[in-house]
């Protein structure tokens, strides 16, 4: 195989001045299938459960015009559909907040469950690389730790900044903005390994994000039930009355988890993201262990509603943003606190865990990268329902996705030129 340079020098060697603008077509070819070579040796198919070594000189580290436009071609289209959304609000008013209401619950109750299925059924579960679930686990378990500690000392609404800094540090927008981001980046077999992280996501940090919402809205109930009694007992300090409240309150204690578990239980079960989580998963098992595959009509029934889902969800982020009365609506300080925790403290969080657990090369880059992409659509839908810092994960989200792709390259030059200089 000939490097990348060979293209070039070649046919200034053979002095074939004549042919030379003949050959550009032919030279842009050459550079894209010498970059899918490339990539082939750098990523093996079969070894998806090891490293992912690549040497500090390897050929995947060549950037060049093509490599930007490969991640521009596959992201500015995103960026399309969110600007249509947005223009079709603010300047042509074709959609009232209703509409957008419909078009939101489409999105979320169709669009992204069935893009999830279609993503994790497509992912082989006896394939699964332990290196990158174990710093994924290793990443969400130090920023719970961190979050945790610094909301206790410092912050009077504990949980609200515990689960707030948990969602900004750790849980991006994979499934919508990085399949297609790094797909450009480092081609198919990156999207093997996001695969990975949206079901860990969907199916583990999700749900748990729903418990700790559902526990502080729990406190936040026992708390007033407290004080209810405090009121009561205030007013009549009898003995049989301070037996029955005492009564009551040991009652309510002993009932409450029940309650709360139910809570939780039931939005979970509404949550149809859930289901598609889990029946992709089930069917993923059956799939690659018996090597059976869907109906060709259940398939396409699927795809012709997946494949929007992307459109779709950048569609509705748009009309969110329209919909606004600022874009910055937590103010200046909150805004460069979230994406200061968005786009440095996770990547910094995801380098350490992968790099503890042993990652290294290609897959080590792929972790950080997905770290450092915008904010996650499914937390500021959590947080707009528990009333929990929404404004912050909003302008996370607006603010993340205008400056997505120049991050997310920021980090992929630096990683190589990290890689050269070494």
């Amino acid at each position: 195989m000939y490097p990348a340079w060979a293209v070039w020098t070649i046919p200034k060697t053979l002095k074939l001045k004549p042919a030379w603008k003949s050959l550009n077509k032919t030279w842009i070819m050459s550079v894209v299938y010498i970059r899918q070579l490339q990539c082939a040796q750098n990523f093996p198919d079969p070894s998806w459960a090891g490293d992912l070594e690549c040497s500090s000189g390897s050929s995947i580290n060549m950037v060049s015009w093509i490599d930007i436009y490969l991640v521009l071609e596959a992201t500015l289209p995103l960026y399309v559909a969110m600007i249509l959304a947005y223009i079709s609000i603010k300047w042509w008013k074709l959609f009232t907040p209703e509409q957008c209401s419909g078009i939101n619950k489409f999105v979320a109750k169709f669009s992204i469950p069935l893009l999830s299925f279609q993503v994790i059924s497509a992912t082989n579960p006896y394939d699964m690389n332990i290196k990158l679930i174990y710093s994924d686990i290793l990443q969400k378990s130090l920023a719970l730790l961190g979050f945790a500690a610094i909301s206790k000392a410092c912050c009077a609404e504990k949980f609200d900044w515990l689960i707030t800094g948990f969602s900004l540090s750790t849980l991006p927008n994979t499934l919508i903005v990085g399949i297609p981001l790094l797909r450009g980046m480092y081609g198919e077999q990156a999207v093997k390994l996001l695969s990975q992280i949206v079901v860990l996501q969907s199916l583990i940090w999700y749900t748990l994000l729903v418990f700790v919402f559902e526990l502080r809205a729990a406190k936040g109930m026992a708390s007033t039930t407290s004080s209810e009694t405090t009121e009561s007992t205030s007013r009549g300090p009898t003995q049989q009355r301070f037996e029955e409240v005492q009564a009551k309150g040991i009652s309510a204690r002993c009932s409450c988890a029940f309650r709360f578990m139910l809570v939780v239980g039931k939005k979970l079960v509404m949550n149809p993201n859930i289901y598609a989580c889990l029946i992709g998963i089930i069917w993923a098992l059956i799939s690659f262990r018996w090597h059976i595959e869907l109906p060709l009509i259940v398939i396409n029934s699927i795809r012709i509603l997946s494949d929007g889902g992307l459109g779709m969800a950048m569609f509705s982020l748009g009309l969110f943003t329209a919909l606004q009365t600022k874009i910055i609506a937590c103010g200046a300080k909150k805004m460069l606190l979230s994406l200061a925790i968005r786009f440095f403290l996770g990547p910094a969080l995801m380098g350490i865990s992968s790099y503890a657990t042993g990652m290294r090369g290609a897959l080590l880059k792929i972790a950080i990268v997905q770290a450092a992409l915008p904010q996650g659509i499914v937390p500021f839908v959590f947080a707009k329902e528990y009333n929990v810092h929404a404004d912050i994960l909003s302008t996370a989200i607006i603010v993340g996705m205008m400056v997505a792709v120049p991050v997310a390259l920021a980090y992929y030059f630096a990683m190589i030129i990290a890689d050269s200089t070494l």
